[in-house]
């Protein structure tokens, strides 16, 4: 894409424009892309798929969340004790431990 079309993409982030309409439901997005890949919520198109085991994604990066199974791979870790997580949300979940102690 162009320095213009880039430009006009980013300008649709403050300007809440919209004009890309699924044609299965609501949604509305800002990039084609965008569409593309909420399209994959109705019709289940998996493209990614992993070559250890039979998982497959809608979403390069659910690929690449996944892959941290196979390689043991854990980037985020916990301040207060020991833990280390594969994903961050399992993190924040952890996190929720330690509210009741005295940080």
């Amino acid at each position: 894409t162009s320095q213009l079309g880039n430009l006009k993409n980013h300008i649709r982030t403050h300007t809440g424009e919209k004009p890309y309409a699924c044609k299965m439901c609501d949604y509305r997005a800002a990039l084609p892309g965008h569409l593309k890949r909420h399209t994959r919520t109705h019709t289940g198109e998996k493209p990614y798929a992993c070559h250890s085991c039979d998982y497959r994604a809608s979403q390069p990066g659910h690929l690449t969340d996944h892959m941290k199974t196979h390689t043991g791979e854990k980037p985020y870790f916990c301040h207060i004790c020991d833990y280390r997580a594969t994903l961050v949300g399992h993190l924040k979940r952890h996190m929720k431990t330690h509210t009741s102690q005295k940080l």
